[in-house]
């Protein structure tokens, strides 16, 4: 490591959340969970002329709080690089490797490569303040953030009484939808419950597609034939802003006389947002558009319920992502289609029942959760500079429950 951390040094957290298309970044005093700054970033503008990722998002934010944030336009530059350290976490949409690292597909017009470790080395400016980089897997950051929600304003109970059933020693299960579908899992220890909770990351959403109607029967067919695929589907290929677009499309295949030209033209010529399209137009009583969510939320609500019985998270289970406060008429209530399938659960449906279910109304829980994973990057400095054994050995002790092993056919295939 370039750096070395000094216990005199005042320590500031940099949360980020690292998408395929924007980059946001939220800079925090250490212990503190409100933002003194926070910044969007749009990737493909950035990395157009940056030799790096860091050098196109990361530099510029760190330069944007030397002109902005109060305490260090005091400080200066000079001052600042002596005086000051950041612990960064960047909670990213790709499978992080056991070196920090990690190469995200989606990243600009080519994908691109994010090295946790290469930006705690470089000394470049306002980037030597950075002296712990750790990358984490996306939705290891929605686990962690759904720690820091406030269950007073943030999240909707979607089965009364909830919070009151709530067992702080169980688990925590989160599942999201919004580009992709996303999960993981919390658990505590029981031999040391004080050191709270440690979330794992999980490919949940690329488990198999199970129809539960004959409609839905036609849907897999369909999206076999569509991607190739003998014998399954991932069940993000229907729960997912991407999978609510295939969806429409069967039907519109399906229902031609149903189709709305208005609605079609602009969802053909929607590139990336045909799922937008959908979902701003399923007001439209009786419309593929309302057909469409209908059927993506219901197997939402199966593939949550699924998740639930896997790892009965007596804790909660917090249902997460963008599409979920953007759909929430069709999550919510007894019966909605969501709940409808969720408590579809034949003899285990009562187990089902007792579980806490909540919806997160907040989209910004993936940035948070980087913030608290920072936090206890720091927190793990902080013990290994007291006796003595100084940054690498935390980041060694810390590395191994963020990973996800990256695989090079990751999107391939069903």
């Amino acid at each position: 490591m370039a750096h070395s951390s000094s216990c005199s040094k005042q320590t500031y957290i940099l949360a980020g959340d690292i998408g395929g298309t924007n980059s946001r970044f939220a800079l925090h005093r250490q212990g503190q969970r409100d933002p003194i700054l926070v910044h969007i970033y749009s990737n493909e503008t950035e990395l157009e002329t940056a030799p790096t990722y860091h050098h196109a998002t990361l530099k510029p934010f760190l330069e944007k709080c030397l002109d902005e944030v109060d305490e260090w336009k005091a400080l200066g530059q000079k001052e600042l690089l002596s005086n000051v350290q950041v612990v960064a976490c960047l909670a990213t949409a790709g499978a992080v490797t056991m070196h920090n690292d990690v190469f995200m597909v989606n990243l600009g017009v080519r994908g691109g490569s994010i090295d946790g470790n290469e930006i705690e080395q470089c000394q470049d400016g306002l980037i030597a303040l950075v002296v712990r980089c750790k990358l984490v897997n996306d939705f290891v950051g929605q686990g962690y953030g759904v720690l820091d929600l406030d269950l007073d304003t943030e999240v909707v109970e979607l089965l009364p009484g909830s919070r009151a059933r709530m067992n702080d020693l169980a688990p925590i299960c989160c599942v999201g939808a919004g580009t992709g579908l996303g999960e993981c899992f919390l658990t505590k220890s029981s031999l040391a419950t004080n050191l709270g909770y440690e979330c794992y990351p999980s490919e949940g959403g690329h488990a198999d597609f199970a129809p539960r109607g004959p409609l839905e029967v036609e849907l897999l067919d369909y999206l076999k034939v569509k991607f190739s695929c003998d014998h399954r589907i991932s069940v993000e290929r229907v729960v997912s802003g991407r999978g609510l677009a295939n969806v429409y499309e069967f039907l519109a295949q399906k229902f031609p006389e149903r189709v709305d030209e208005r609605v079609h033209q602009e969802f053909l010529t929607a590139g990336d947002q045909q799922g937008r399209v959908v979902g701003v137009n399923s007001d439209s009583e009786g419309s593929l558009a309302q057909q469409a969510v209908q059927i993506m939320c219901a197997a939402y609500g199966a593939e949550v319920g699924n998740a639930a019985l896997k790892f009965i998270p007596l804790g909660g289970m917090f249902v997460t992502g963008g599409l979920t406060p953007k759909n929430i008429g069709t999550i919510q209530g007894e019966d909605s289609p969501f709940m409808k399938a969720y408590l579809d659960k034949g003899r285990l449906t009562g187990l089902i029942a007792s579980i806490p279910l909540f919806a997160v109304m907040n989209e910004d829980v993936g940035l948070r959760g980087a913030r608290v994973c920072a936090e206890r990057e720091y927190s793990a400095i902080s013990s290994s500079s007291s006796s003595g054994n100084g940054i690498a050995a935390a980041a060694a002790s810390s590395a191994s429950y963020f990973c996800l092993v990256s695989s090079s056919n990751w999107n391939s295939g069903g």
